[in-house]
């Protein structure tokens, strides 16, 4: 059977269905691979380097466990993209954000795209050439003033979660970036934590909304490819192909 390895921070808050790291929020396999001292702040906020190769060796491991493609649990690793992806044999994809060159391109020239980021302030030009989106006109909607947010996910201060409060905040940041920026044509969720939202937070805005589940769903479809079923209907005017 297919399995997706995921490359997790070092947190131990509630991961509640939609995120990640919650097995329900998929309908096939997923390994978790805990990159100890990992934590939001060195991810997020410092894109600490020494990180780098922990990364690595979780990634080796978790392709000696047999998994057939592997992700991340923060979008901040798109830094980590290309080593990542060059130390294993298997797909790797660390981030959401791979998706938004793509996103971009199914939108008239010009639209923004919106980005829902863990902190506006660490996501750099850096984090954008990593995946080649440096020139994808975005704006961009950050969490770490919000407290719910801020105390629980970024800080690590408690790991029960306020579900209610959180929905509140991540609303209301989308709102506010809607109200600034008319007319986005599509919204990339960066942060993991925040994609339990994104049913509501797409009834909000009415745009496409794309994040780590849909990008994971994707490759996972990939991987898993099948014979179409035969169909009724008139005899074809050319042979069907062999078998390979």
């Amino acid at each position: 059977m297919v399995t997706i390895g995921v490359l997790c921070l070092d947190t131990s808050f509630t991961k509640i269905p939609g995120h990640i790291r919650n097995p329900s929020t998929f309908g096939f396999p997923v390994v978790y691979q805990v990159v100890r001292g990992a934590t939001p702040q060195r991810v997020v906020s410092q894109g600490d380097p020494r990180l780098l190769d922990p990364f690595i060796a979780a990634a080796k491991e978790l392709q000696a466990q047999g998994v057939a493609a592997i992700t991340g649990a923060c979008g901040f690793l798109v830094l980590f993209q290309r080593e990542l992806a060059d130390a294993v044999d298997i797909p790797l994809y660390t981030s959401s954000l791979i998706q938004l060159p793509m996103v971009a391109r199914m939108l008239r020239s010009g639209t923004k795209v919106g980005l829902l980021v863990a902190k506006q302030e660490s996501l750099t030009r850096r984090h954008l050439e990593a995946i080649g989106a440096e020139t994808v006109p975005v704006c961009v909607a950050g969490m770490a003033g919000c407290p719910e947010f801020r105390e629980v996910m970024l800080e690590g201060r408690r790991d029960e979660l306020d579900v209610e409060r959180l929905r509140g905040e991540v609303l209301g940041q989308v709102e506010h970036l809607a109200q600034a920026n008319p007319g986005i044509g599509a919204l990339v969720i960066e942060c993991t934590d925040l994609v339990p939202f994104a049913h509501e937070i797409q009834g909000r805005l009415g745009i496409p909304v794309f994040d780590i589940v849909t990008l994971t769903e994707m490759v996972y479809a990939s991987l898993i490819r099948q014979r179409w079923p035969a169909r009724p209907g008139p005899r074809p005017e050319h042979p069907p192909y062999p078998d390979p």
